[in-house]
C-alpha cells in the first residue's frame, strides 16, 4: 500500500456489507423463488458472487449468477454475457458492480436487459463515489462517500497475495 492510499474498508468491513446487502436484496425478494445476480466483470462480478454465497447461506432463493463483460472506454454500447437472454427472462435482476463514478457502467449494464422482459431490476454497488453524470440510482450500497473527482477508489477483492480492501488515493 502506498503512503497516498487510505483504507476506506477493510477485509472484515467488506464482508460486513455483503452481508447486509444480501439481507436487503432478500427483503426486497420475499415472495422470489429465483432472482439472478448480474455482477459486470470484474469486480462485480467477484462481489456478485459473494453475495450469492451468502444469499444461500440465509435463503432458500435460487441465484443464477450472468456475468457482464463491457467495453467501457467504447462510446457506444458494447457488452457481451456468459449466458443466454432466456436464462434471465421474466425473472428479478440484481446488476452488480464495486464502485459507482460516473454511473456510465452501470448505465451499460442496464443495456443490456432493456430487449429483454423482466419482473424488476435492481442495482447494487459496494461504494457510491456520489460523482453521477448518469440518471442511474442505486438500490443497495455498502459505502457513500462524497469524494472529489481527482480521488480514486480501488477496489480489491479476491486478489492472490492481497487482502481484500478498499482504498482512496
Amino acid at each position: 500500500m502506498a503512503d497516498s492510499q487510505l483504507v476506506v474498508l477493510d477485509k472484515i468491513q467488506i464482508q460486513q456489507k455483503i452481508n447486509r446487502i444480501a439481507y436487503q436484496i432478500l427483503e426486497d425478494n420475499l415472495n422470489e423463488k429465483e432472482i439472478v445476480l448480474a455482477g459486470i466483470w470484474d469486480r462485480g462480478y467477484k462481489l456478485a458472487l459473494r453475495l450469492k454465497d451468502v444469499l444461500l447461506k440465509i435463503s432458500d432463493l435460487k441465484v443464477l449468477i450472468l456475468r457482464i463483460d463491457l467495453e467501457k472506454n467504447n462510446s457506444k454500447l458494447v457488452a457481451s454475457t456468459d449466458l443466454d437472454e432466456t436464462k434471465w427472462k421474466n425473472k428479478v435482476i440484481i446488476l452488480v458492480d464495486d464502485v459507482l463514478n460516473s454511473g456510465k457502467t452501470l448505465a451499460y449494464g442496464l443495456g443490456v436487459f432493456l430487449n429483454t422482459p423482466h419482473k424488476k431490476i435492481r442495482t447494487v454497488v459496494l461504494v457510491d463515489r456520489s460523482h453521477k453524470i448518469f440518471p442511474i440510482a442505486t438500490d443497495f450500497v455498502g459505502l457513500q462517500m462524497a469524494t472529489v473527482l481527482k480521488e480514486h477508489v480501488d477496489v480489491v477483492l479476491d486478489v492472490d497475495g492481497q487482502e481484500d480492501c478498499v482504498y482512496l488515493s
